[in-house]
């Protein structure tokens, strides 16, 4: 079996420049599972601190606490730094870059997430805002729909609602199925969804964003 984090590039140069940033990714995730990279640009760019851009491809990934099942990325173009003489670091980045793509993530683990540290405030918050109880119990996602439970006090059944999801001035907004109530996810003003969708048991979402190394 050969090495899950592999790279499409061509020349020592750019190999090298792939290899640092896969260590970059895996610096800013909690883990990584399979990760592909594709560079996009010549030695001579590369020579002058530049790069057009980088597709990535990773499974399994979790970010900030985040699992994410899928992901695929593209960024703009970079200013970068190469460490030649620091066997532990051979890249940095400059500058802020802007990434776009799409990531998915089961309910299974969306649901194990939101009642756990650090984002269960998140998972109780959606209990208010669309249950009107906390704490959040659980959550399934079934074809296009999002059910949300809460424990009752004194009843052996949770409180469950059923929700439509769909991308709304830059975040997501949660509907109710039948009655008029809603609510719009916080969203960390670097990050601009375009699309989010359920399917197969996976929320799934298109952006764009800012990152700042």
């Amino acid at each position: 079996m050969g090495d899950p984090s592999s790279t499409t590039s061509t020349g020592p140069l750019l190999q090298l420049l792939a290899n640092g940033l896969k260590i970059w990714v895996r610096r800013q995730c909690d883990a990584v599972g399979e990760l592909k990279l594709e560079l996009h640009g010549s030695a001579l760019e590369l020579l002058r601190g530049r790069l057009s851009g980088v597709s990535l491809m990773a499974k399994e990934v979790i970010f900030q606490g985040l699992p994410l099942h899928y992901a695929e990325l593209k960024s703009g173009p970079l200013r970068l730094n190469m460490n030649l003489g620091k066997s532990a670091q051979v890249v940095t980045l400059e500058q802020s870059f802007d990434l776009q793509g799409t990531v998915s993530i089961t309910d299974k683990d969306l649901n194990q997430v939101l009642l756990s540290d650090p984002w269960r405030w998140l998972g109780d918050w959606l209990a208010e805002e669309l249950i009107g109880i906390t704490p959040l119990g659980g959550l399934q996602i079934n074809n296009d729909t999002l059910e949300l439970q809460a424990p009752v006090i004194g009843q052996q059944e949770p409180a469950r609602r059923r929700f439509l999801i769909r991308a709304d001035q830059g975040t997501v907004l949660i509907r109710h199925e039948d009655v008029d109530l809603e609510a719009s996810l916080p969203m960390d003003p670097a990050i601009h969804i375009e699309e989010a969708v359920l399917n197969g048991g996976q929320l799934h979402l298109k952006g764009r964003a800012s990152v700042t190394p």
